[in-house]
């Protein structure tokens, strides 16, 4: 009995995956936008000490790996540097900077703001808790900076921004929703001169660690929820999804990987990333 009723229960869980894939935004440009053109090296150098600094100082594994923040601990002094920050980035006009210096100043700057907000609202359980309406799931469609003229939601830097101008979908690994089923909060701001090697190394560590890939206890294969809501970035179809995966997998979930056919379950944990909440 318990066979059939997983067996019925499967497609509703697809289905449910699916409808949250439907409410994000497509991957569309800004209309006009100008946010997206490149400079010729060397471009401008940005300074992100002290993003680098805050996160050094707040940011730390717990014991199953997960990046936490430590964020009842931050300090009105750094609180103030971090606006300080975040106010330096806006003042920058994004078409000075080099293709890999813009890469990772949006990604920066979307992971600096995302944890602005949740100081902001804090203590919170989640960051689906910070809402804007009684249809409100978040904070993604709240208009919070201006850069080159332009006033943009968080939902704008990641899908009319990164996503459609740099067909890397090794974003995915980069930018941090401040959730435990994220991809990891860097512990140092990104930066040009190693975001290819900082890229490989999220992607990697995302995927052999079980919020990203895993088996449940009969053998089923549960992936991150990342895998169908940006299915399009990592390829046409699931099982293109599934190629990626396996690329990147250490040897012995490469095997386990190649003995599927097909995804169990996608799951997301969207509890706060909250270093007093950590084991």
């Amino acid at each position: 009995m318990r066979k059939y009723l997983i067996l019925f229960l499967l497609p509703l869980l697809a289905a449910c995956a699916s409808v949250e894939r439907l409410a994000l935004p497509a991957p569309e440009a800004l209309p006009g936008q100008t946010l997206t053109s490149y400079a010729p090296p060397p471009g401008k150098q940005v300074d992100h000490r002290d993003w680098s600094a805050f996160l050094s100082r707040y940011v730390a594994p717990d014991a199953q790996g997960v990046n936490r923040v430590a964020y009842g601990q931050v300090s009105q002094a750094d609180r103030a540097r971090l606006d300080e920050y975040l106010a330096d980035l806006q003042a920058i006009d994004p078409a000075t900077l080099t293709r890999d210096q813009q890469l990772a100043y949006w990604i920066n700057l979307y992971n600096a703001v995302t944890v602005e907000v949740v100081l902001e609202n804090y203590p919170v359980a989640s960051i689906r808790d910070i809402k804007d309406g009684p249809l409100s799931i978040g904070p993604w469609n709240r208009p919070l900076v201006q850069v080159a003229g332009e006033t943009l939601t968080l939902n704008d830097i990641e899908h009319r921004i990164i996503r459609p101008t740099f067909n890397e979908p090794r974003i995915h690994y980069a930018l941090n929703c401040a959730a435990v089923g994220c991809p990891n909060l860097m512990g140092r701001a990104w930066q040009a001169e190693t975001l290819e090697r900082d890229l490989a190394a999220a992607e990697r560590a995302y995927i052999n660690d079980p919020r990203g890939v895993r088996f449940d206890e009969r053998g089923g294969l549960i992936l991150s929820k990342i895998y169908i809501w940006f299915r399009e970035d990592f390829g046409p179809n699931e099982q293109a999804v599934l190629s990626h995966i396996q690329w990147v997998a250490e040897p012995e979930l490469r095997a386990r990987l190649q003995e599927v056919q097909r995804v169990k379950a996608y799951k997301y944990d969207w509890a706060l990333n909250d270093a007093a909440s950590g084991s």
